[in-house]
């Protein structure tokens, strides 16, 4: 059995479409990380933050994306979206999916909130480098791992979409806009953000904000 913890329109929406993607069966569990009230306490077994995406399968729970991508990629090598130990693609592939968490979006995240610092006081580095590094990659080859589509551009399509194109965080360069044309040219893509859109409209959060967008 696979429980996948997700909130739509969250973090967690770049693993529901590599559940997607994966064509595995497995049961979501909604998190409503937007509550007045807050995620109950019961939640932190499974994520010490209470925080999305987590999963659990048959008993082992993983958190983070890069994580959960490594894992799930690995789990179910029969989709052929994660390269194997001895394919010279792994290490790409790998390096992208921790980056993406340890310096992309922490990177993002102090560029969006102002913060000012040096390349040395934060272990992600600086904004600058950050998208002069992604542009020179999706510059060099078609995907995060080559030239084939992996799970890791999930997650980095995810990112660099949502960043561009909502947050107004990451610049709207010519090869990030290609890349993401790229990765969500796909039927997983869309049955995934299909959903989450449904799922997003179920959620107070979600609904007074809709509310609110539509009075004059």
């Amino acid at each position: 059995m696979l429980t996948f913890y997700h909130a739509p329109w969250s973090r967690s929406s770049a693993v529901f479409w590599l559940l997607e993607e994966l064509g595995v069966d497995y049961r979501m569990e909604l998190i409503d990380i937007r509550a007045e009230g807050g995620v109950p306490e019961t939640y932190r077994a499974i994520q010490p933050n209470k925080k999305v995406p987590a999963i659990d399968h048959d008993g082992t729970v993983v958190t983070e994306r890069a994580a959960i991508a490594i894992y799930l990629g690995d789990a179910f090598p029969e989709a052929g979206l994660a390269p194997p130990i001895g394919d010279p693609a792994r290490a790409a592939y790998l390096t992208t999916l921790v980056h993406h968490d340890a310096v992309f979006d922490p990177a993002i995240c102090a560029k969006a909130n102002g913060l000012s610092y040096a390349s040395n006081d934060y272990p992600f580095g600086l904004f600058d480098d950050l998208v002069a590094y992604l542009e020179r990659r999706l510059s060099a080859q078609p995907f995060a791992a080559g030239e084939r589509f992996t799970l890791a551009d999930v997650i980095l399509g995810t990112g660099i979409s949502y960043t561009m194109d909502m947050l107004k965080a990451l610049p709207d360069k010519p090869a990030f806009r290609d890349y993401v044309a790229r990765v969500t040219d796909r039927p997983a893509y869309r049955r995934s953000t299909e959903r989450d859109a449904e799922l997003a409209a179920q959620i107070p959060f979600f609904q007074k904000m809709m509310e609110g967008e539509g009075k004059p």
